[in-house]
């Protein structure tokens, strides 16, 4: 099985090295494909540099879904992997992924993380890692030798993780690859779409890889309003494009909103926190719900077919601002 791996990439070039080196030691035969956009700390040098980097594709938004788009276009294997920038695959990775999409039509493994550095080496997508470990312990799942699962409107959801994922080539046809409209909660809402069309997932331990996690963004680690309304925002998009107006769908959101704000009234209580940011971030909450409902009902609107994808691949032909293809030179 011939394979790509697509590694998107923001402002992290020396985990970017990393995650490179560890490709070429583990999976040297494959396709791999660094979506870099827009980076400013020297990541397109050192990446023409290598050799071991089939194509490099040079991207102007600043969101991981478009990212991982515009390496899913430009890769011709028989399967595609996703892989972050800051995860490092082992040695039994790629026979992982090739078992598993044997008997399924994506695979993913586990993450784990590795003690950061002291400071911050680069700047990531919006933190949709971070923001599905929120849901996954919002819906009280901290089962850590498998996959997410959970029952939504009457459909099985098996999760997977976004940056440790791999595909059949025909899969990601059919999903049309990630909802360009999400900051985040790319990965989420392709594991509602499998699910919606009777794809599986399987899970595949040997499939594991290592995550150097960054330093803390905040003094008192909290989040920033603008992640807050997107992550509502996504949660709600994502929900009803997928399943309409439900009392499943309601409650699943309202369940998540009300968490978040007796935690966030905790750290009021504690001192970590003030009244004013608790409201401001009730109030992002609110208009991000509001928001993600509204452009969720319109998506579904505009694409009734299975992918329930009308932001997806086939939407866009400008995603790429410069391309570097080594393939092309090797065949002249």
């Amino acid at each position: 099985m011939d394979l790509s791996v697509v590694v998107p990439t923001l402002n992290g070039r020396d985990r970017l090295a990393a995650c490179l080196d560890a490709l070429a030691a583990h999976a040297p035969e494959a396709e791999v494909i660094v979506a870099n956009g827009p980076s400013a700390d020297g990541t397109t040098g050192m990446v023409r540099d290598r050799e071991d980097v089939d194509v490099l594709v040079e991207i102007s938004d600043r969101t991981v879904n478009v990212a991982r788009n515009a390496g899913i276009e430009v890769a011709t294997g028989e399967a595609v992997a996703l892989v972050d920038y800051d995860n490092r695959i082992g040695a039994g990775w790629l026979d992982a992924v090739r078992a598993g999409l044997d008997d399924a039509d994506a695979v993913t493994g586990p993450v784990t993380p590795i003690e950061p550095k002291e400071e911050r080496d680069g700047e990531a997508f919006i933190d949709e890692e971070r923001t599905e470990s929120d849901e996954k312990r919002r819906d009280g799942d901290d089962e850590e030798d498998g996959p997410e699962r959970r029952a939504i409107a009457g459909t099985e959801v098996t999760y997977f993780e976004g940056g440790n994922v791999a595909f059949r080539r025909e899969t990601l046809r059919d999903l049309d690859g990630f909802d360009e409209y999400l900051h985040t909660g790319g990965a989420r809402d392709a594991a509602h779409r499998l699910a919606q069309m009777g794809r599986t997932v399987a899970w595949r331990e040997g499939m594991a890889v290592a995550k150097e996690l960054p330093s803390p963004t905040a003094a008192d680690g909290g989040r920033s309003a603008r992640e807050w309304g997107w992550k509502y925002r996504a949660l709600a998009y994502r929900l009803l494009k997928n399943y309409g107006v439900r009392p499943s769908v309601v409650a699943r959101a309202g369940t998540h909103a009300a968490t978040d704000a007796f935690g966030a009234a905790g750290d009021v209580l504690r001192g970590e926190s003030t009244p004013s940011r608790w409201v401001s971030t009730g109030r992002d909450v609110i208009l991000g719900l509001a928001g993600g409902s509204s452009d969720g009902l319109v998506a579904r609107s505009r694409d009734r077919s299975p992918a329930r994808n009308p932001n997806g691949i086939s939407e866009r032909a400008d995603r790429a601002v410069a391309k570097y293809d080594r393939r092309s030179e090797a065949e002249e």
